[in-house]
């Protein structure tokens, strides 16, 4: 399965929280099925996704590309460095990586 498409169906079909203090958010309230983090998020957001998807139970996957890429797979004119997928909708993304 494809990475791009499979977060892009998602965020078309289902529940998907974008951006940094959002998805942090999110996680400390142990929302979320999977977050996504782009390979060039600044260290402190990483370390704090980390932390907290951990402390949560959530998957975290390290997207192979930049927030610029994301943020267009996403279908945004926005840079997106992390994201987490509360429903995945119609897309096959947490199939994908269990």
């Amino acid at each position: 399965m494809d990475v791009d498409r499979g977060i892009r169906v998602a965020v078309d079909t289902g529940t998907v929280t974008l951006g940094s203090d959002k998805s942090i958010q999110d996680l400390k309230l142990g929302k979320g099925k999977l977050v996504i983090i782009a390979q060039n998020s600044p260290e402190d957001i990483a370390e704090d996704v980390n932390y907290y998807s951990k402390l949560s139970n959530v998957p975290v996957y390290n997207y192979d590309g930049t927030s610029v890429e994301l943020g267009s797979v996403c279908g945004k004119p926005f840079t997106v460095a992390t994201l987490v997928i509360k429903d995945p909708g119609d897309s096959t993304i947490l199939e994908f990586m269990g």
